[in-house]
């Protein structure tokens, strides 16, 4: 028998993102944010708030990337949804995580994380019960320690950090159970 929580955010996994830009003068800026999803084929949806200094980097510089937390750097991750970059000018510095440029858009690619996508903002999505950042994935870049063997991110070598609404907690993804499109394919012949 089912038991009533009352409201609870009820989905699990959500990944966590690692949002960065740059401000006007160049300077980087990282937010953590678990409420982002792939929404097409080569865009990504983010419902963060519009005033974190992140998103207001990022509109103006029309780009940004999205990196996947992994494990061994989740005390940065934590850190970057902890703390506010309009109140704390060194929060990227205070990591001592590095940027460099990305090729393909006007944003930087923290060296650290091991997925990256590198996004132009494609559009604002804005109503009253959510504002939305949708990102045009131009290009995403992997470590080679977390590709497989058939050039494809794994993700059992990954480690991905999934955010956990019930309890607040940080887990690890990666043990594979079943194949997409064929655990139920038996289904399909009843």
């Amino acid at each position: 028998m089912k038991k009533n929580l009352g409201v609870v955010q009820a989905v699990y996994p959500m990944t966590v993102l690692m949002v960065a830009a740059y401000d006007e003068n160049g300077k980087v800026n990282v937010m953590n944010a678990a409420w982002g999803m792939i929404c097409n084929e080569d865009r990504i949806a983010l419902f963060i708030d519009e005033d974190h200094k992140t998103t207001q980097n990022l509109l103006k510089t029309k780009a940004f990337t999205v990196s996947l937390a992994d494990k061994d750097h989740m005390d940065a991750a934590d850190f970057f949804g902890i703390a506010t970059g309009n109140k704390m000018s060194d929060k990227f510095e205070r990591t001592g995580y590095t940027a460099v440029k990305s090729t393909f858009v006007n944003a930087p690619v923290i060296d650290e994380f091991p997925v990256v996508m590198e996004c132009e903002l494609a559009e604002v999505a804005e109503i009253e019960s959510f504002y939305c950042i949708v990102g045009r994935i131009v290009n995403t870049a992997a470590e080679e320690k977390v590709l497989s063997e058939n050039g494809k991110v794994d993700p059992a070598k990954l480690h991905a950090l999934i955010f956990d609404q019930f309890q607040h907690g940080y887990y690890v993804s990666g043990e594979q159970v079943g194949k997409a499109w064929n655990a139920g394919a038996w289904l399909m012949k009843k």
